[in-house]
C-alpha cells in the first residue's frame, strides 16, 4: 500500500531568515495524522537566508541527518566538530546522551537549502558522536547508493537504527528497482523532479508512505533526486 503525501500538505514555517516545511508535526506545526513514519520522526525542508542561522541549542535520542541540497551549512557542536556540509555531504550525528550545536549560513550572498532529517534511535542514552561523508553525484546516477545504515556497510554513513538511507539520481526514463523484507516499511521523499512508484505519481517535495509492499519500482518522468528510507 502506498499512501501519497503531497508537498503543498506539509506544514509551513516562515520567520523571515528562516523558510521550513514539516513533512511531520514539528513545533508549532501539529498534525496528528503525521508524527512520522516508523522510526523516521522528522523532515524538515529549510532554506536559511544569507548570515543567519541556528543558534547553539540541544538535541538528545536521536539521529539527525543533514543533507544539503544548495549552498553551504556550518556546522559546530559540543564535541568539538566544526564543519562545512556541502551538497553531496551526508552528516550524522548521534545526539545520545546530549549534545549543543549551532548550523548556520555562512554565506553573504546565497541562501543555503538542505534537509535535516531525525531518526529514533534503537538505544537511549548512548555517547554522542558524528560522521560525514561525500558521495559523488556520478555514485547516485541511475542507482539507489546505499549512504545511512545500520552497519555502516558501503561506505555508508552509521546510524543506530536498523534504517537504510538511499540517495539517486534518475534521468527521464530511467528506473530502478528496490525489494523489502517481511514487514519492513519504506518512504520515499522525492527532492526534485517527477517519479511514479509502483505507478503513483511523485512530484517535487512529495513523498509516499509505502507498507506491505514486497517490491518497489522508481520511474523517472524528469531528472530527479530521490532519497528513499528502508525502515524496520
Amino acid at each position: 500500500m502506498i499512501t501519497l503525501r503531497k508537498s503543498s500538505d506539509r506544514g509551513q514555517a516562515d520567520h523571515g531568515w528562516l523558510h521550513s516545511q514539516h513533512s511531520f508535526s514539528f513545533a508549532d506545526y501539529y498534525d496528528p495524522r503525521e508524527m512520522g513514519w516508523g522510526a523516521l520522526r522528522v523532515i524538515n525542508e529549510d532554506r536559511v537566508e544569507p548570515g543567519q542561522g541556528f543558534g547553539t541549542h540541544g538535541h538528545r535520542d536521536m539521529e539527525i541527518i543533514s543533507y544539503v541540497l544548495a549552498g553551504e551549512l556550518e556546522h559546530k557542536d559540543s564535541m568539538g566538530n566544526g564543519t562545512l556540509i556541502r551538497p553531496g555531504d551526508v552528516q550524522r550525528m548521534s545526539a545520545g546522551s546530549g549534545v549543543l550545536h549551532s548550523e548556520f549560513n555562512p554565506s553573504p550572498r546565497s541562501p543555503v537549502h538542505f534537509l535535516q532529517i531525525w531518526i529514533e534511535p534503537a538505544t537511549l542514552g548512548m555517547a554522542p558522536s558524528y560522521e560525514q561523508k561525500f558521495f559523488a553525484p556520478e555514485d547516485k546516477r541511475g542507482r539507489l547508493r546505499l549512504v545511512a545504515s545500520r552497519d555502516g556497510r558501503e561506505g555508508s554513513v552509521t546510524l543506530h537504527r536498523d534504517v537504510d538511507l538511499y540517495a539517486s539520481l534518475l534521468a527521464p526514463g530511467e528506473q530502478v528497482s528496490h525489494s523489502l523484507a517481511a514487514k519492513r516499511m519504506a518512504y520515499l521523499h522525492l527532492v526534485r523532479g517527477a517519479v511514479r512508484v509502483n505507478g503513483v505519481q511523485l512530484e517535487t517535495g512529495d513523498a509516499a508512505k509505502i507498507e506491505m509492499e514486497q517490491k518497489l519500482t522508481i520511474a523517472a518522468d524528469a531528472d530527479s533526486e530521490v532519497l528513499l528510507f528502508d525502515l524496520d
